[in-house]
């Protein structure tokens, strides 16, 4: 398995369990960018390390794919998925100081053509 794949992975992990520490009457809908590695990792059969099998509420031992699945039925039923910005607000984020950054001038996909 690609290192960056579960990096990935282990972060999304880790703002499952914030996710979940929230009351659920309080607690937002699932963000959309849980669907990638959940499906990305859906076939997966390496082991979970012992803190990410915490986090997912699984069993030590537990795969990678038994990990998805808990994001996927976590996601299957919603109606509607935060944009970073509702979603944040209720769960501090890793991810939500890189995802604010504005696009860079050597980015050439932000000229167009």
């Amino acid at each position: 398995m690609h290192p960056a794949a579960r990096l990935q992975f282990a972060r999304i992990a880790d703002e499952f369990a914030r996710w979940r520490a929230i009351p659920e009457p309080e607690r937002p809908p699932a963000p959309a960018w849980w669907w990638g590695p959940a499906f990305e990792m859906r076939d997966a059969t390496e082991s979970l390390p012992s803190t990410l099998s915490y986090q997912l509420r699984l069993p030590d031992g537990a795969s990678f794919a038994e990990g998805a699945s808990v994001l996927r039925r976590t996601l299957a039923g919603q109606d509607i998925v935060p944009g970073p910005y509702e979603f944040s607000r209720k769960v501090a984020s890793t991810d939500s100081d890189v995802r604010d950054l504005p696009v860079q001038p050597s980015d050439d996909s932000a000229f167009p053509p």
